[in-house]
């Protein structure tokens, strides 16, 4: 028997190498950084709880934009967090959406050229069944478009230092 709840959940993996070390990658996971390429395209804002400047686990964190004339909003916690290695949230939106985003930093050896193998992992449920037939349809596609951004912008912000 399939789980339905298993089976609801959507599960997107892409990975990109970055001609850097995680050390100078992991500069743009930080709240006043990560807006430059993750939800640029929104002008994104990080509102994190208690105003810290990094984050760390149990943390809140506020993510708001606006899309065209649409505002997005979304409050992720962080569940996950490794200084040049991980950082894992949870997040719920406005419309119910609800799943999880990792991104894991891994040194590749490749002669003397440091590089970074970042791997993005976005794990999502839509409610309701026309929720699930939307992603399948289009979402599953949208997020995937829009990872792969994501991680294009990171390795341009990245590589540049």
């Amino acid at each position: 028997m399939i789980n339905s709840a298993a089976a609801a959940m959507a599960k997107l993996e892409q990975s990109i190498k970055i001609a850097t070390t995680p050390v100078e990658v992991f500069l743009f996971f930080v709240p006043q950084r990560m807006p430059y390429w993750y939800g640029a395209e929104m002008a994104a804002e990080f509102e994190v709880s208690g105003g810290a400047a990094d984050f760390a686990v149990s943390q809140k964190v506020r993510i708001s934009g606006k899309l065209g004339k649409k505002e997005l909003t979304h409050t992720a916690v962080i569940t996950r967090y490794e200084w040049n290695r991980i950082l894992e949230w949870r997040f719920e939106d406005a419309y119910g959406v609800r799943g999880l985003e990792r991104w894991e930093l891994s040194p590749i050896t490749a002669g003397s050229q440091a590089i970074t193998k970042v791997r993005m992992t976005s794990e999502y449920e839509m409610p309701g069944a026309l929720g699930r037939a939307m992603d399948w349809l289009i979402t599953r596609h949208a997020v995937a478009r829009r990872n792969r951004d994501y991680l294009g912008r990171l390795r341009k912000y990245a590589e540049r230092r």
